[in-house]
């Protein structure tokens, strides 16, 4: 026998969300962490200026659903697009191996002058990837349906 369904079900959406300042970003970065990618799925366009990745990430806002209904834990396919991207720098990260399977911790922005500075997303394994932007605008954009997550579990990070 199943659950029958409830108002809130049929609320769920694609995320769409913008951060325009530390703030936004702060939510953002809870809703990427465990996010995974392979290094095949970053791309820098230099004449667009925008820095994308393709992440398969963790539904941290239906998490606490999945546990009270018993049902898997679920991932899902987002874009992070950083715009106004002027350079990217990383560090423990190899561009030429497209089948490193990368994990995001966070991102945070370290602000410079007149509104510019730099995105962080810091990976597992002590992997960096620093992107120079002139101003501060990331989007996270969900383009697939929810799937169960492969491992049927929830990231754990220990307490």
């Amino acid at each position: 026998m199943s659950d029958d369904a409830t108002f809130e079900d049929g609320a769920e959406q694609p995320l769409r969300l913008k951060a325009l300042d530390v703030e936004d970003l702060g939510v953002l970065s809870g809703l990427i962490q465990d996010a995974v990618f392979p290094g095949s799925e970053m791309k820098w366009d230099r004449a667009a200026r925008r820095f994308a990745l393709l992440l398969n990430r963790f539904r941290w806002e239906d998490a606490d659903k999945a546990e009270a209904r018993k049902r898997d834990y679920e991932r899902v396919q987002s874009v992070l697009v950083i715009e106004d991207a002027m350079r990217v720098q990383s560090q423990g990260v190899d561009p030429r191996d497209k089948d490193m399977v990368l994990s995001v911790l966070a991102i945070a922005f370290d602000a410079g002058e007149d509104g510019g500075g730099f995105v962080e997303l810091t990976l597992a394994g002590d992997g960096v990837i620093r992107v120079q932007v002139e101003a501060l605008e990331v989007v996270l954009k969900d383009v697939t349906r929810p799937y169960v997550a492969p491992s049927k579990g929830k990231p754990d990070h220990g307490a």
